[in-house]
């Protein structure tokens, strides 16, 4: 069985080293003696103290991880093959079924719940912070699902 725990430390780690040096990285993220909810907030924490709103936010995109990636990719590609525009892609009652909506000219995804396991004894974020790796999972899909940048 895979940990977690662990696979979020390095993912934190590569993504702050990125974008600082390894031992901002390490400050950020090395604290063995916290359990996963402390550490999940602390860390937060501890990137929003150290860096600013957007170095953070491009922090967390970097951490995504792809849960349910090709099913989600699979569902937007077969939503364009009967949709002749943004909007109606997004008044899909597939797409609504699945968080994907339209709004003023835009596509949007959005999650009802949380299904990272790391935050399944988090009582409450303090932050959008951990979040934040939803923007990275919908930039990636739509890229993916679209064939250009966004």
């Amino acid at each position: 069985m895979f940990n977690i725990r662990k696979i979020q430390e390095q993912v934190i780690y590569n993504a702050v080293r990125s974008e600082s040096s390894e031992d901002i990285a390490h400050q950020i993220v090395d604290y063995p003696h916290e359990d996963n909810p402390s550490w999940v907030k602390n860390t937060m924490k501890r990137l929003d103290e150290k860096f600013d709103a957007e170095t953070v936010k491009k922090i967390r995109m970097n951490c995504q991880c792809g849960y349910g990636m090709d099913e989600k990719l699979a569902l937007v590609k077969e939503l364009m093959s009967v949709s002749s525009s943004l909007e109606e892609f997004g008044n899909n009652e597939k797409a609504k079924a699945a968080g994907l909506f339209y709004s003023n000219g835009e596509l949007f995804l959005m999650f009802p719940f949380c299904p990272c396991p790391m935050l399944a004894e988090v009582e409450r974020l303090e932050t959008k912070t951990w979040c934040q790796c939803t923007t990275g999972y919908s930039k990636v899909l739509f890229e993916k699902a679209f064939g250009c940048n966004i």
